[in-house]
């Protein structure tokens, strides 16, 4: 123990689970009705984390999740630290990005050192198991007495280096307050839909090369967790404040602006950890291919989302 907080390395680790009704283990999750007050049943039917080649999950092997010079994390940093003055904050931390001197390419499952800053590794003749897991999940949907074909989502060699989650207390809004930053990248991000008595299954979405790298407030906007009287969660990434009338001059630029807002306002504009991109390789469906598509650069300035229960 030495206040530099915990690390978390998994090594040789695989994990499936699901339903399996023959041996009576059923993975559901219920309590929830439609607008009709019919209820709904989700049934996880497998759920998956595994070496890389898992071939959609059919042939399952370990992985590593992390390694002891750059681990998984759980930590107490400073708020000086990330522009939150004055205050302990509560870090969820994937392995660190390093320098692209000695890093790997986030996307390529056949990458070497220094060819990018991802830290995690992916399989090798050196590394068998890899530190990039193949991870999927089937889902079946139940509305009343109407069940609906198994949804299946997969994502072969993930990273999520760079990727955190940082929680502390607003005493003014007397709310819980975070920062969520989330980096995925895969190879192949695939979509299918099965018959959940033939197993036959339709045309599979295909998402090949996808990054996505998602900002959720940041040192100048922060995000509020809150639950409503109605009993209904709440996430808000608050608006930016508009400057006070005359600190910003007609002409926009620095010297005829106070110079502290212009800074301000020049950081969060400008700055790219604020920003959220989404890159898609190639998509295809089926045996059709729709070419590349890109979101770059996507600055959220607020956002606000309540859950409802519609059977009220």
């Amino acid at each position: 123990m030495d206040g530099a907080g915990i690390g978390l390395v998994l090594e040789d680790f695989k994990f499936a689970h699901g339903t399996d009704v023959e041996n009576g283990q059923v993975f559901k999750i219920g309590g929830i009705k439609n607008s009709q007050g019919e209820d709904v049943e989700i049934v996880v039917n497998k759920l998956y984390i595994s070496g890389a080649g898992s071939n959609y999950g059919q042939d399952l092997s370990p992985v590593n999740l992390g390694r002891l010079v750059n681990p998984y994390s759980i930590d107490v940093i400073d708020g000086n630290d990330i522009g939150v003055p004055e205050t302990a904050v509560m870090e969820f931390a994937a392995p660190k990005m390093v320098d692209a001197s000695v890093g790997y390419d986030c996307m390529s499952s056949s990458a070497s050192a220094g060819s990018g800053t991802c830290s995690s590794r992916p399989a090798s003749a050196e590394l068998p198991q890899g530190e990039r897991p193949d991870i999927g999940l089937q889902l079946n949907l139940k509305v009343g007495s109407q069940e609906s074909a198994n949804i299946n989502i997969h994502a072969q060699s993930a990273v999520i280096d760079g990727s955190y989650l940082r929680l502390w207390g607003d005493n003014d809004r007397h709310q819980m307050v975070g920062q969520f930053k989330l980096n995925f990248y895969t190879p192949e991000l695939s979509i299918n839909a099965c018959d959940k008595d033939t197993a036959v299954c339709g045309s599979r979405i295909s998402m090949k090369d996808f990054a996505l790298e998602l900002a959720l407030g940041n040192a100048l906007q922060s995000m509020y967790f809150d639950v409503n009287g109605s009993g209904n969660f709440l996430v808000e990434v608050a608006a930016i404040p508009k400057p006070q009338a005359g600190s910003v001059g007609a002409d926009g630029l620095r010297a005829s602006s106070d110079a502290g807002t212009w800074d301000y306002y020049e950081d969060y504009y400008t700055n790219p950890e604020y920003r959220s991109n989404i890159t898609v390789g190639n998509l295809s469906v089926g045996d059709r291919d729709f070419g590349s598509s890109r979101i770059q650069g996507m600055l959220i300035q607020h956002l606000k989302i309540q859950t409802k229960d519609l059977a009220q």
